[in-house]
């Protein structure tokens, strides 16, 4: 891995992520740096680190509802709380990992379509119906990425990429990897960007 890389290990589900992947590429551009996209399931990280969501302690939930807020008026992106949250991502993470894996050049795109759906908008991303009409909105065939999301191989390597994400140290999303360290949250952007300079 050249140190001119961030690894982006994210889920759709992740607000914090959103944040992130706002951010991300003009830091990286800045540094010139490439960014590594690492789709992987947060739940499925949770599950074998025995972490959870803040939302799980009532008033951690509560405070981080207005710090997303504050990030977001400092980044200057859209930001709402999905009302739907939290929402089942795994044929979006399949979605992500099977575009990464046969249409590369349109995986960009259909994060900012989902990130944008999930966080932004908000809609439950959750429910097939408005998954499928989100997506098709955004210049996406629906029944192409049910396909993707089905297909044995992009099961097994969104699998595998969330077991290394775990193996390597990562306990939620997003995590950062720049020259082998490990940053955790969109709030240690700046770090990544020191470690990239």
């Amino acid at each position: 891995m050249s140190h001119k890389a961030i690894e982006f290990f994210f889920d759709v589900g992740s607000p914090t992520a959103y944040l992130a992947f706002t951010q991300l590429p003009a830091i990286a551009k800045g540094a010139g740096a490439n960014i590594v996209w690492r789709p992987m399931l947060l739940g499925g990280v949770f599950k074998a680190t025995g972490n959870q969501s803040p939302v799980t302690v009532p008033a951690k939930g509560e405070w981080m509802g207005g710090d997303l807020q504050r990030w977001a008026q400092r980044y200057l992106v859209p930001f709402q709380h999905n009302p739907f949250f939290p929402i089942n991502t795994l044929t979006l993470m399949r979605g992500a990992t099977g575009i990464q894996m046969r249409q590369p050049e349109r995986l960009n795109g259909y994060l900012r379509a989902v990130f944008k759906a999930m966080w932004a908008m908000p809609v439950n991303m959750g429910d097939p119906e408005v998954m499928a009409t989100t997506l098709a909105d955004a210049g996406f065939d629906p029944t192409e990425l049910m396909a993707l999301a089905s297909d044995p191989e992009v099961k097994a390597q969104l699998v595998a990429t969330t077991e290394e994400a775990v193996r390597r140290g990562v306990f939620g999303a997003p995590s950062f990897f720049v020259g082998g360290e490990l940053f955790f949250g969109q709030d240690r952007l700046e770090f990544v960007r020191e470690a990239l300079g």
